[in-house]
């Protein structure tokens, strides 16, 4: 599913001059300006803005505003009034569907000035769930966790003993109640919080997960948590921002005002805004003055030293005290800690927005501004920061960064994060994702500068991090850079939601790059204005860089600034390729099999000159169904799974028949069908999930996992009534990651063994039924998927766990024996692997290169190795991220593109070669 909604297309459908521009797949206008037409001034401000939107309804096409539309906010300024409406669809919320009035209200009288956002029209969808709330529950879990550890098998793995009676789930999930996803006619779903720690790995799981309730298919999740930097783009571990944390209110009983100093990170002494506290008889670093004509609450920095990231992302955990000292001026272990750094940035970034935009902290009214510093990952170096929905939190830094708190337009970026939450509430996914991430940069940097005294013109001004480097130049360590020159036709990575949320980091420098050169071009005053005019007036939680570039041209003209002004604006954005329609000038050089298939973690299948894959309708809202079609590209697809309402996915086949999983009601069902046609056949029912599907001369293997962790391997034969798992389904074994190639079948599995576990890869003689393991090189920590063709077993192997993740690859025959390395993790450039196809001449991983920042280079890309290891190739120079190969004949690949935007089946005959 996109988060975002087609480019707008200008139109005037009124004739009265207004400005008016429409959206497509809805019929209310997603930007009206220009106008001035007179409103109810006495009525309440929601109540005026939804009366105004009934009359006009042949301009809004809204047949029931005053019902559709609820309440979220009213924002006054002055005379200006901007009410924000949320859209529901028979009482039930719209995800995305907010709609926003701006009105001016003077001289007892009122106008509305202009309207933005979405409303969509076309929705008809059913609100009556089929699928229970516990079972939406649990496919959101099974789902996360899959998606989490599902591409490995490692001995962190290892079940509890006593099975899943002792085990504890590693992820909770708590249903949020419906929503309709503003897809075609709209998707009922049970909109589910998954919390916990990722397996393996221990790093804080906080994601939203979408579970259609007709199907019980997890059709969209993305992470809540919004960080600094994406995932493993720099030392240390990722989290983002969650949902909001329980923690103190801030009250300022018993504290009273002081003037105090500390050391900042940089060596300058600096001044601090701190309180006495009486009943402690210290000095704490929280400000009681900023707020006190208000809400009378406080900016606090508060100690996390010693505290992991899981201990702190959304939820305040116990015991917390603020940094205290016993005299006014506060020691070097608050300056080494970041504190000194985190308490006097906050205080900027409150300044700036009270004194430059009026706002009282950053939900406009006054809420407590709460600041943990010191955060370790499990007590290791920790380089990262994030806004979890209620504080801010600020990684110990490591060799190469300080703490995060260091730089102001650090601080300045999460605290936006949180004004952005309260105002256009911009998703954090995709394009909507990338500009939540664009404008927290930008405010971030604008309040740097502004506080540090830095001219736009210095060399490091466009900058973000800079200041955080203990060794290396600014320009090398640096986070971000706003005047990088990305541009959507050269910059633009099309990825999916499981890297880095759809591209929220990757790529948001194309429009804060935008907007930086427009503050260099207008100065730093009136930029920040129309930024924040159309950040707080225009923008709504699904809007895309398109509808946020038509935000900030009608903010500059409705601020009356020049025609010259605004033109200075249009020319920073088409220097930076955001110009209506540029999502159609991103090239590819594979060819296309199946376009715009509309799927999430949904595979690619292929054997016998044919593929399989999973597709939805064009917006996206149909349930998925299989199709199958030629490798050549020759003839029609067709339709190979029953059009029954349940979703078709993660197909596989030999080109005679065709497998795949069913997500119903009640279970999620194997089925298979002849290419050719004939019945359906239902080989197997899960209740909690299955993976992996293989298919070779008819023999069909899987992995089947569930929510404690459980995976195991089954097989069934053309003969066989039902499904024969490898491992017995012992709780104390796991099985995984399976491959199949006539009579042989090959698959990780972790044992226990002399007190403790170990990994290896077995393979199955389906003929005698002997299994053997293959010979080990190396003591693996992990395991990857195996591959089999008809001489050898290849596989994915991890045996440094202090590295990236780089694998080796290995073959061995098919009995096990002669276990060669194809490509070694320990030699330079080594890959790290998530993914393996083979043919009878290569074989092709997914595989990225480990890099400080993400970038294309660093995105999931094809590689393919010839079976020895002698030659190893890019399968394409596509820019954007590349998944799920599925290896055809020879040396040809097919798998799901995402360089566009959309993900896409595509195929190439041979590798591109160097990129």
């Amino acid at each position: 599913m996109t988060l975002t909604v087609s480019p707008a297309q200008a139109t005037d459908p009124t004739g009265g001059g207004s400005g008016v521009l429409s959206g497509r797949d809805t019929d209310t206008p997603v930007l009206v300006e220009g106008i001035r037409e007179p409103v109810d001034a006495k009525a309440a401000p929601a109540d005026a803005a939804r009366q105004h939107l009934a009359s006009k309804k042949s301009r809004y096409k809204i047949p029931q505003a005053v019902s559709d539309l609820t309440p979220v906010s009213t924002v006054n300024s002055g005379a200006d009034e901007t009410v924000r409406l949320q859209q529901k669809h028979h009482g039930v919320q719209v995800l995305g569907g907010q709609y926003v009035v701006r009105m001016q209200k003077q001289d007892g009288k009122r106008v509305v000035t202009g309207t933005s956002g979405h409303y969509f029209t076309g929705l008809t969808a059913g609100v009556t769930p089929q699928v229970g709330q516990e079972l939406a529950v649990q496919r959101a879990v099974s789902a996360t966790l899959h998606q989490l550890g599902g591409a490995v098998l490692g001995k962190s793995q290892a079940p509890r003993a006593g099975g899943h009676d002792a085990a504890q789930a590693p992820l909770t999930g708590e249903a949020k109640g419906l929503v309709i996803l503003p897809k075609g006619d709209g998707v009922l779903a049970y909109r589910v919080t998954v919390r916990g720690s990722a397996p393996g790995t221990g790093e804080p799981v906080l994601r939203e997960v979408y579970v259609d309730a007709t199907s019980g298919y997890p059709a969209l999740q993305y992470s809540a948590l919004k960080t600094m930097t994406a995932p493993d783009a720099v030392s240390g571990k990722d989290t983002k921002d969650a949902p909001a944390a329980d923690g103190p209110a801030g009250d300022a009983s018993g504290l009273f005002p002081e003037a105090g100093s500390g050391t900042r990170l940089n060596g300058g002494k600096t001044p601090l805004s701190i309180a006495y506290d009486q009943t402690a008889a210290s000095f704490v670093m929280a400000d009681a003055v900023r707020m006190r004509g208000t809400s009378k609450n406080l900016l606090a920095t508060w100690d996390a030293r010693g505290r992991s990231v899981s201990e702190v992302s959304g939820k305040w955990p116990g015991n917390l005290k603020m940094f205290s000292s016993p005299t006014a001026e506060f020691d070097a272990a608050a300056t080494d800690s970041g504190a000194v750094d985190a308490h006097w940035n906050a205080e900027q970034v409150y300044d700036y927005y009270k004194n430059a935009h009026g706002r009282d902290s950053l939900d406009g009214s006054g809420m407590t501004v709460n600041s943990l510093v010191g955060v370790t990952y499990y007590g290791m170096p920790y380089a990262n920061a994030f806004w979890d929905g209620a504080k801010m939190v600020y990684g110990n830094g490591d060799k190469e960064y300080k703490p995060l708190s260091a730089d102001t337009d650090v601080v300045g970026h999460e605290m936006t994060h949180g004004v952005i939450e309260h105002t256009a509430n911009l998703v954090y996914a995709g394009q909507s994702g990338a500009l939540n991430e664009a404008l927290a940069d930008y405010f971030g940097n604008a309040i740097d500068v502004t506080a540090n005294g830095i001219p736009m013109t210095d060399p490091t001004a466009g900058l973000i991090g800079e200041n955080l480097c203990r060794t290396k130049s600014a320009a090398d360590c640096a986070l971000r850079d706003l005047n990088d020159g990305a541009t959507t036709s050269k910059s633009f990575l099309g990825v999916s939601f499981a890297t880095d949320n759809g591209g929220v980091h990757l790529n948001s420098t194309i429009f804060s790059g935008a907007l930086w050169d427009m503050r260099e071009d207008l100065g730093g005053t009136l930029a920040d204005k129309i930024v924040y005019k159309a950040l707080t007036e225009y923008m709504t939680p699904v809007d895309g860089f398109t509808e946020a570039r038509n935000a900030v041209l009608a903010a500059a003209k409705s601020m009356g600034v020049t025609a010259g002004q605004q033109n200075t604006v249009k020319r920073a954005f088409n220097a930076h390729g955001v110009v209506p329609g540029w999502e159609q000038a991103l090239g590819v050089d594979s060819d296309s099999l199946f376009g715009k298939l509309n799927t999430t973690d949904s595979g690619v299948g292929a054997g016998g000159g044919w593929w399989t894959v999973s597709k939805s309708n064009d917006d996206g809202s149909e349930p998925y169904s299989v199709y199958a079609g030629r490798m050549d590209g020759k003839g029609a697809a067709k339709v190979i799974s029953p059009n029954d309402g349940r979703f078709h996915t993660a197909p596989a086949t030999d080109g005679k028949t065709a497998v795949w999983t069913a997500y119903g009601t009640t279970s999620v069902d194997i089925l298979s069908r002849p290419i050719a046609g004939g019945p359906v056949k239902k080989l197997y029912s899960s209740t909690t999930g299955v993976s992996g599907l293989r298919i070779d001369k008819g023999v069909v293997v899987f992995e089947e996992y569930d929510i404690f962790g459980g995976r195991h391997v089954g097989y069934q034969r053309p003969a066989d009534k039902a499904p024969v798992f490898v491992d017995g389904q012992d709780w104390d074994i796991i099985t995984a990651l399976p491959s199949v190639k006539g009579d042989k079948l090959a698959y990780a599995k972790l044992y226990p063994q002399d007190g403790t576990y170990r990994l290896g890869v077995e393979i199955l003689d389906l003929a005698s039924g002997r299994t053997t393991q293959a010979e080990q090189l190396d003591e693996a920590v992990s395991l990857g998927q195996t591959g089999v063709n008809g001489n050898n077993v290849f596989w994915l192997s991890d045996t440094n766990e202090g590295d990236n993740g780089q694998m080796t690859i290995l073959r061995s025959a098919l009995d096990g024996t002669g276990t060669v390395m194809v490509s070694s993790e320990h030699k330079p450039g080594a890959l790290i692997a998530s993914d393996l196809t083979v043919s009878e001449e290569a074989l092709t991983v997914v595989a990225r290169t480990p890099d400080t920042q993400y970038r294309n280079e660093s995105l999931p890309k094809l590689w393919q190795l010839t079976t020895d290891g002698s030659r190893q190739d890019r399968v394409s120079c596509n820019r954007g991220e590349q998944s799920y190969p599925a290896a055809g004949a020879g040396r040809q690949v097919a798998w799901i593109d995402a360089t566009t935007g959309s993900t896409d089946l595509v195929v190439r005959g041979r590798p591109a070669g160097r990129c």
